[in-house]
């Protein structure tokens, strides 16, 4: 059962509340409380703050990177990394699917920037289109990043092979173009793959980490690169309005976080896998993805409903989801979901089923 309390009426409503939207929905623990209480601050806009220090040194070594810099978002986290690799009116080349093309290339406006996509697979930019995208010549717009997610939001929590990494750089270190990667959730990637972070990072010149998703911090990210990047991507974040004073106090929640949640990740993974052989015993038209990490998408287009009226159907028996696109739900695992969720969130897909069917 969940150890934490929904702020609304649905969880009055419902005698057991099954979570699945969105692994954001993670609360502090209390060592990350104590934490809080007891960390040391200073003004982070002005000459520091320890706490903030402490993570962002800490996110650094783990990545394998010079720097780093402690931010509210990751979106901001991934933005800084664009602003301080790039100059306007060049190409960001990433994958058709990543979360910086489909959520957010709003930041390509205050950049001055094209953000082109590229198809591919799992997740994985087809190398080939890949090479044609960044290839120069005289009525191309100069390629100043490339981007690649992992995990990767939008192809169901899928992992980047190392190789296919490794290939990408070696393409940008020959068009003379730096890579950053979307690392939301890149704690995830490195679990399913069983390698330090830093494995996965050494193929790439800058990192975003998301605190405050499965490793449950109540918010923040890391943005780690060399000294010299993360100097332009401080400037820029006091541009943007990211300079915070006091912040070690949620710093050093991040810290605990860091340091006490990236080996239980592998529990989430085991749970979505759980998640996900329940719902495909359901039977057709009803599948679910087979996991790599925390994320399950559950096709529902052939079943007659909408995935918002799924959603709104689910709700009624107390599990929260959220559509994905009209055809998809999402379902994430994380630390607040036990077996006992697991199984009564199948048994409110195979109700909801049954009712559709009968009626």
């Amino acid at each position: 059962m969940q150890d934490f309390t929904v702020f609304d009426s649905r969880q009055a409503r419902h005698a057991r509340l099954t979570d699945l939207r969105s692994d954001t929905v993670t609360r502090p623990t209390p060592g990350m409380y104590q934490r809080m209480q007891d960390a040391p601050i200073g003004d982070d806009g002005l000459d520091g703050d320890p706490s903030v220090r402490a993570l962002e040194e800490a996110v650094a070594a783990m990545l394998g990177k010079e720097a780093g810099l402690y931010v509210p978002t990751c979106t901001m986290a991934n933005l800084l990394a664009v602003l301080a690799h790039t100059q306007r009116h060049q190409q960001v080349v990433l994958e058709a699917n990543a979360h910086m093309f489909t959520t957010e290339r709003g930041g390509s406006l205050l950049a001055g920037l094209a953000y082109t996509p590229v198809e591919g697979e799992s997740g994985a930019m087809d190398l080939t289109r890949l090479e044609t995208a960044i290839r120069p010549g005289a009525y191309r717009i100069p390629v100043g990043l490339i981007a690649m997610e992992t995990s990767h939001n939008s192809a169901g929590g899928a992992v980047l092979p190392l190789a296919h990494m490794q290939d990408v750089n070696a393409l940008a270190q020959k068009a003379g173009v730096p890579v950053h990667v979307d690392g939301a959730r890149l704690m995830n990637a490195a679990a399913a793959l069983s390698v330090p972070a830093s494995e996965i990072t050494q193929h790439t010149d800058s990192v975003s980490l998301c605190l405050s998703k499965g490793l449950s911090a109540p918010m923040g990210a890391v943005l780690a690169a060399s000294r010299s990047t993360i100097g332009l991507a401080r400037g820029y974040r006091k541009v943007l309005g990211g300079t915070q004073r006091q912040t070690g106090i949620v710093a050093a929640a991040g810290l605990e976080a860091l340091q006490t949640m990236c080996a239980r990740l592998v529990d989430d993974h085991a749970k979505a896998r759980l998640l996900s052989e329940r719902l495909n015993a359901i039977g057709a038209p009803l599948q679910a993805s087979r996991p790599q990490t925390n994320i399950v998408q559950v096709q529902i287009g052939d079943t007659g409903m909408t995935s918002h009226q799924w959603v709104d159907a689910l709700e009624t028996h107390g599990v929260l989801t959220r559509p994905w696109g009209e055809r998809m739900l999402r379902c994430v695992t994380h630390r607040h979901i036990d077996d006992a969720d697991i199984e009564h969130a199948a048994a409110a897909f195979a109700r909801v089923f049954e009712q559709r069917v009968s009626a």
